[in-house]
């Protein structure tokens, strides 16, 4: 048992949502973990801006680095030593990326932490992503096997890693995954990623985009009749059972990771009027002077 009653959050937006002012300072709670995105659509230096920015209103910014798009160790090298020399970063998220074409020699997350820059540049936390789903980049890997072998590698390093997943609309089913990498030994904080407030074909749309297909045909499901695409959906049916989980202290799922689909206020708003407001101190210490 936690001795909360709701679980903390951690929040994603793009560089452009920071750039137009649609993140404020006054939005969320100092020190929560706010991820920047990396799509191929911002410059570097806008994301590293960004990152400053997000520094500056208190928050701990947590950018992507995504492996496919990163065209050399050179390339990787000036990007962190810009986040953290000028956006004041302790805390990254490491993914495959997703790319038509890999850009550079990097074509999965292991090959980013096996630079050793991570541990070179002094960031002290790593997030890795998780796929209760499965990831059809791994082309028939074994998805825990893949997870093992980057903890494992993580545990050699100096920062200290956590599991960070895509979204999804099944519960139950991600707090099942999270209790089956306990199982298979790996033993790290979860994250586990429910999007925000939105219309259901907003939803849709991004599940498509996003390869979760199994649980877009569950949220179909339960989503029912044509009539109801124009409605907004409440993450609530799927964040229950994971705080019911959380409250249990299963599976070591620790936090929420919210993808703001619907819009940054409309995902602030429904996690001030649930309380869902408390984190876990920030790694981030500039955020916090």
């Amino acid at each position: 048992m936690t001795g909360l009653s709701k679980i903390a959050v951690s929040i994603e937006v793009s560089a452009k949502h920071v750039h137009d002012s649609k993140l404020t300072a006054d939005m969320l709670p100092r020190g929560t973990r706010v991820y920047i995105t990396d799509v191929g659509i911002d410059p570097v230096a806008d994301i590293i801006k960004a990152a400053s920015l997000v520094s500056q209103m208190g928050y701990s910014p947590v950018p992507h680095i995504p492996a496919r798009r990163i065209e050399s160790e050179t390339a990787l090298n000036a990007r962190l030593a810009g986040l953290v020399n000028e956006g004041g970063v302790h805390d990254i998220l490491v993914i495959a990326g997703e790319a038509d074409d890999q850009m550079g020699p990097y074509s999965q997350s292991l090959d980013i932490l096996k630079t050793g820059l991570i541990d070179k540049h002094g960031i002290t936390h790593v997030g890795i992503g998780g796929h209760p789903e499965g990831n059809e980049a791994y082309e028939g890997r074994d998805v825990m096997a893949v997870l093992k072998e980057k903890i494992a590698f993580g545990e050699l390093m100096d920062a200290e890693f956590r599991i960070v997943t895509q979204f999804g609309f099944d519960g139950p089913r991600f707090v099942q995954w999270a209790e089956d990498v306990v199982d298979a030994g790996i033993d790290v904080p979860i994250h586990l990623g429910v999007a925000g407030p939105a219309k259901i074909t907003t939803l849709i749309k991004y599940a498509a985009l996003c390869g979760v297909g199994n649980s877009l045909n569950f949220f179909k499901k339960r989503t029912g009749a044509i009539a109801q695409l124009a409605t907004k959906h409440s993450p609530e049916e799927v964040v229950s059972p994971i705080e019911n989980a959380w409250l249990e202290g299963r599976g070591n799922i620790q936090q929420l990771h919210v993808f703001p689909f619907g819009g940054l206020q409309s995902s602030a708003d429904w996690l001030t009027a649930r309380g869902s407001f408390v984190h876990a101190p920030a790694p981030n210490e500039h955020a916090l002077a």
